[in-house]
């Protein structure tokens, strides 16, 4: 391998499958320039019809690997292979769904008297900047370059250098489904061909998918160049279970919840806030489903697979550590290589490190709540308002606890990590600001320009 270069490495075992180019700083500006000349030159790609059929075609190509596409998806991230599965399903979904959504970019007609004719139009950005991380590479990769395709905008992407593989292999599909050649980029590399990204004055929008910390060094540099920017960060995301709450519903989304892709999700539900009458039940439950949790490779399709890196790993256990330290007791988080079994966190204090701050690996902190009031001031007793579920038969209660709760995306009886293609998503305070997903992410991938004409002569 040489310096200008990384290593896919399966987390599963360590080997070093695949090498891929680190994007120099001059390579990103030949990137953006390439984007804004195609822009300029490609006149078809602004009909909305060829944009249209050019992501359907994608959506076909992605459809024809996605055997391939899993496998790579897995082995790059150590993630079970009916996870990565998912993840080629979803991207396919995104493909299919902004190709049909792009002629609902419609403008209005603001009535004037007959004197004027006044209306609105949406237009594209232009050169979108969008760096993601490397839990869902693919999945993400779609959901972010889709809209921004669909609403008539270049798109240079910088994935993860954790997990950079079919990111690329998206945009090669891409170029073979008819996207204009300079339209859609990928950048690989470390922060430092995202800083490059970021700050080149071509780029007319960025998008930022990652963890907080990283989110607010990036809105600075763009807040500098006035550049609009959609962030979604990291999340702390409560499950709040009341006493009537179905159980037998409940437990197995819980689980699934915070155990998808190893929790090192943004929006994994790693609170765990319970009505102190069932507290004692629902933990009990949750940790036996623990306990019958198979853990192997991605490759094997288990339940649980590796956390991604030596560095993510022991970000868990010290904050594991540190809770045992301040008296929590912890049930499991065992460790054998880079995978780890899921802990289950009681006897927390709400100033706990572990309570309001984000792991990113399958640890569980469980809270008893008094009432409704004192569950909904438990669940916003963090940064982070990304997502969050409730549990309840009185639909009464869940609307006023949605109501009540900070969180940008609110499941009632149900639990869905991220939700589907259709459904705005988003985050409140640390999680970040801006709405992708739906027909949200395509107003946020274009902009309104007012046309007036005078009719009188």
């Amino acid at each position: 391998m040489t310096a200008a270069s990384f290593s896919a490495v399966d987390p599963s075992t360590g080997h070093q499958f695949s090498e891929f180019p680190a994007t120099s700083p001059a390579e990103v500006a030949e990137y953006v320039e390439d984007a804004r000349r195609a822009l300029a030159e490609e006149q078809d790609w602004r009909t909305p019809l060829v944009r249209a059929g050019a992501l359907l075609r994608m959506a076909r190509g992605v459809e024809e690997q996605a055997e391939k596409l899993a496998e790579f998806e897995t082995r790059d991230t150590g993630k079970p292979l009916s996870q990565a599965k998912a993840d080629v399903q979803a991207t396919i979904r995104y493909l299919e769904y902004y190709a049909g959504s792009i002629e609902r970019l419609e403008g209005r007609q603001i009535p004037l008297g007959p004197d004027a004719l006044d209306y609105t139009v949406r237009e594209p950005w232009g050169v979108c900047a969008q760096i993601i991380p490397w839990n869902y590479p693919l999945q993400v990769a779609a959901r972010c370059a889709a809209p921004a395709l669909a609403a008539g905008n270049a798109v240079v992407l910088k994935p993860s250098e954790l997990a950079s593989i079919t990111p690329l292999r998206l945009a090669q599909i891409a170029y073979e489904a008819g996207v204009p050649q300079g339209m859609f980029h990928v950048a690989t590399g470390d922060g430092s061909t995202g800083d490059a990204l970021v700050r080149h004055p071509g780029v007319d929008h960025v998008t930022f998918v990652g963890s907080a910390a990283t989110g607010a060094k990036v809105a600075e540099a763009c807040a500098r160049r006035l550049v609009p920017i959609e962030l979604e960060l990291g999340g702390k995301s409560p499950n709040l279970v009341f006493e009537d709450a179905d159980l037998d519903k409940a437990i197995p989304a819980i689980v699934n919840g915070l155990l998808q892709n190893a929790g090192q999700s943004c929006s994994a539900g790693s609170r765990l806030l319970v009505e102190k009458t069932r507290f004692e039940e629902v933990t009990a439950r949750v940790g036996a489903a623990f306990k019958a949790v198979k853990i192997a490779p991605g490759v094997e399709d288990p339940d649980l697979g590796p956390l991604i890196s030596e560095r993510q790993l022991e970000r868990a256990t010290s904050m594991l550590e540190h809770a045992r330290a301040g008296g929590a007791r912890v049930l499991g988080g065992e460790t054998n290589d880079l995978f780890m079994n899921p802990a289950l966190v009681t006897r927390v204090k709400l100033d706990m490190e572990i309570f309001h701050e984000e792991v990113f690996g399958p640890v569980l902190v469980a809270v008893p709540f008094e009432d409704e009031r004192h569950a909904v001031q438990v669940a916003n007793a963090t940064a982070y308002g990304l997502v969050a579920g409730v549990w309840t038969r009185d639909l009464a209660r869940a609307h006023r606890v949605a109501s009540g709760v900070r969180a940008g995306q609110v499941f009632v009886n149900g639990f869905g990590v991220g939700g589907g293609v259709e459904l705005p998503f988003g985050g409140m305070g640390r999680s970040g600001y801006g709405r992708g997903k739906g027909i949200d992410a395509l107003l946020a991938y274009s902009q309104t320009k007012n046309v007036w004409v005078a009719l009188n002569g």
